[in-house]
């Protein structure tokens, strides 16, 4: 395998002058550079949203070949533009761009929107022009928006620098949605989706190849902002992780959601990484850990994005704890029952004996259970609904409340609705629900009358077609409120010698240098040959085991370089012999360094643990279930690097299969307070050298409580 590449991580970029984004997103002044009358042109269309939504600033149209357009003067160029015009768009074909971004910094326009298309993602010369663009912005201080956006939409103030066809309408004092998006098809269809369920958009900015503007930069913007409240983003690529990550704990810390779609899935990182490690802490798992950690709600779908961002922005108090659901139907609590397991959604534990509140509210034929089925029952006492939701809001076991309710036709609406809006009047503090109560149909397609939602929606409760769709809403919501974000205190630690290494280490390597810190390995010697193999086994008394060392055998079980219980003297020079020929028959590139000869350990239950320093996203651990088929199983968690023990153990017994830590069928109770040890350790170790590009623990065999872990192997990568 060869050596590493000599790259180190580069600074994070600074962030963009915060009144540059604003003379952007805020223009008083706007300049249209091919601005036309031609229908279906790209500056046609961005004047006439223009003046369709009021701008009050001043346009100034560009094109040459017209004198006015829509009664306004045209200028010829961009060197007619008066000093200093707030935000220019450039709705004009690729040839034309990186001189007219040249002439509007000239003019010392504050930001320019880029609609063309051809640029980084269309070959090396267009690279290099956008490269270009991003110097000239740096230099005078100007925000590029895009190439290859769809351009932004301002809705506060009722500004469409876009080429689609917009109607802005503002949230008007409402709590409202920012949208960030490097896709400004979807940045617009997330758009239409929000406002058709009359959820208030703040703004809504593409970012397209992000030459000279990211959406770090936006999203850093728009925390700022009195006017938005929720942000939701979709992004394929982030281009400046650091700057996002310092932007997100900034959101969380201002009490402002981030909800993330990121498409795809990289299988880059898989067919290059050296370790089990590197393979299991892909791009995408990598990127989401760290996200997450800083505060980002994921979705899965463009739907579940808009469904958690109009709960975050309809709910002042969001879901957190245990749900309790109120239904119709048997069948209905017997799905729900099955859906909320395999979310993994707590529901909370509701019974006769120990929810008086709701044991009064109910008839006596009803149990108290959660799923509760108050049959059809409310047909016939519509006050039932009032007072099982009251009942249920008030209850302290209890964070959010879901109405799984038929809805059937205009007249069962009728029915139904104004009670629970009672319900949700009578819980209101200060005109707010402390609570979150959602509403979910059963029946989708069900005639429901548009009225009846939006009065649900001006109370706070989010409607929703299905009640799939909440539960999967309320669980995102509910495990973001859970996750344990408190850093430990555990500081970095420097690797003595490290700085002499570079490359694969091989196993003999790592755990010398691993192992004065305090991670556990088994007593071992490196062997350059027989004679020496043979009196490092006697010292250490039989049985022993041989492993084949080289920086080129990653995974050494593949070519037979791991033979195991050797008795004696004799077993082992046999053990020599057979070992060489094997690697050897293997691959005849890989020349052996030794061999290391270990005593023979206890049995127990195969872990993995290991960590990964990104040139851009920075230090990542990885623990879960491992041994050779670490990679198949797939049963592990990746964690922050600076978390606390408690907070480790608690993710390991999150694991697919943490019923074999507690102790499965007769077992003993393992050691995972041993192992979570060993990880804080290891998450120390990558904090303090970020030249350890990935390191791989795998077997780390786990005993029961109070034997400990043995970590059985050891491997590292690192740049020199």
């Amino acid at each position: 395998m060869p050596d590493l590449p000599r790259q180190k991580p580069a600074a994070a970029p600074a962030a963009l002058s915060r009144d540059a984004l604003e003379r952007l997103l805020r223009p008083r002044s706007v300049a249209v550079v091919g601005a036309s009358d031609k229908p279906g042109a790209l500056g046609t269309t961005l004047l006439s949203n223009l003046d369709a939504n009021g701008f009050g600033g001043t346009v100034y149209p560009i094109n040459p070949k017209r004198e006015t357009l829509g009664g306004r003067t045209c200028l010829p160029g961009i060197e007619a533009l008066p000093e200093g015009v707030d935000a220019a768009v450039l709705a004009i074909p690729r040839a034309g761009v990186l001189d007219a971004v040249r002439a509007l910094a000239e003019r010392k326009v504050g930001g320019v929107v880029i609609f063309a298309a051809g640029f980084a993602e269309g070959g090396a010369e267009g690279l290099a022009e956008q490269q270009e663009i991003a110097r000239i912005a740096h230099d005078a201080g100007m925000v590029v928006e895009g190439p290859n956006c769809l351009g932004l939409v301002n809705y506060v103030d009722r500004i469409p620098l876009t080429f689609v066809e917009t109607r802005a309408v503002p949230p008007a004092g409402r709590r409202a949605i920012g949208i960030v998006s490097q896709s400004g098809a979807m940045a617009a269809v997330l758009g239409t989706m929000l406002l058709a369920r009359d959820c208030g958009v703040s703004y809504s900015v593409s970012t397209g190849n992000e030459a000279a503007s990211g959406v770090e930069d936006y999203v850093d913007w728009m925390i700022d902002q009195d006017d938005t409240h929720v942000i939701a983003m979709i992004v394929e690529q982030f281009r400046k992780p650091e700057r996002f990550l310092a932007a997100a704990a900034r959101a969380l810390a201002a009490g402002k959601p981030v909800v993330l779609l990121h498409p795809g899935t990289s299988s880059a990182a898989r067919e290059s990484a050296a370790t089990h490690t590197g393979a299991l802490a892909g791009d995408y798992a990598l990127m989401r850990a760290k996200v997450e950690r800083a505060g980002v709600i994921m979705a899965e779908t463009l739907e579940e994005l808009g469904d958690i961002a109009e709960i975050a922005v309809r709910c002042p108090a969001l879901p957190a704890g245990a749900t309790a659901v109120l239904g119709e139907s048997g069948a209905f609590k017997a799905l729900t029952l099955d859906l909320a397991e395999r979310l993994e959604l707590p529901l909370a534990a509701l019974g006769d004996d120990d929810s008086p509140a709701l044991r009064a509210a109910l008839p006596p034929f009803v149990p108290v259970s959660n799923p509760l089925d108050i049959t059809a029952q409310g047909l016939s006492e519509p006050a039932i609904y009032t007072r099982c939701i009251k009942a249920l809001l008030g209850d302290p076991r209890v964070g959010t409340v879901l109405a799984g309710i038929i809805q059937a036709e205009p007249v069962t609406c009728t029915i139904k609705f104004p009670p629970i809006l009672a319900a949700a009047t009578a819980q209101s503090q200060n005109g707010a629900l402390t609570k979150p109560l959602i509403f979910a149909g059963l029946d989708e397609g069900a005639d429901v009358p548009a009225e009846r939602i939006a009065a649900l929606r001006a109370a706070g409760i989010p409607w929703f077609p299905t009640t799939e769709r909440a539960l999967r809403a309320i669980t995102r919501l509910t495990h973001w409120s859970a996750r344990d974000r408190a850093a430990g205190d555990a500081a970095p630690l420097a690797v003595p010698g490290l700085s002499a290494e570079s490359g694969v280490i091989p196993e003999y390597k790592a755990k010398a240098l691993l192992g004065p810190l305090g991670i556990p390995f088994p007593k071992g010697t490196f062997a350059a040959n027989p004679d020496a193999a043979v009196a490092a086994a006697e010292a250490l008394g039989y049985p022993v085991a041989m492993k084949a060392q080289a920086a080129a055998l990653s995974h050494k079980s593949d070519a037979g370089g791991v033979i195991l219980n050797l008795a004696d003297g004799a077993a082992v020079r046999a053990a020599w012999d057979t070992m060489f020929a094997s690697v050897a028959a293997y691959s005849a590139a890989i020349h052996l360094d030794g061999v290391l000869i270990e005593g023979m350990g206890a049995r127990g239950v195969e872990m993995i643990a290991g960590g990964r320093n990104d040139p851009e996203w920075g230090p990542i651990v990885l623990a879960g279930f491992g041994g050779v088929t670490a990679e198949i199983l797939g049963d592990v968690r990746l964690l922050a690097a600076d978390m606390t023990a408690d907070a480790v153990v608690a993710e390991l017994m999150k694991l697919k299969s943490a019923a074999l830590l507690a102790g499965y069928r007769g077992a003993p109770a393992l050691d995972v307070a041993a192992l979570a040890q060993l990880i804080v350790t290891l998450g120390q170790v990558l904090r303090g050298e970020p030249s350890i590009r990935e390191v791989d623990l795998n077997p780390v065999i786990l005993h029961p409580v109070g034997q400990g872990v043995v970590a059985l192997d050891a491997l590292m990568l690192v740049e020199g």
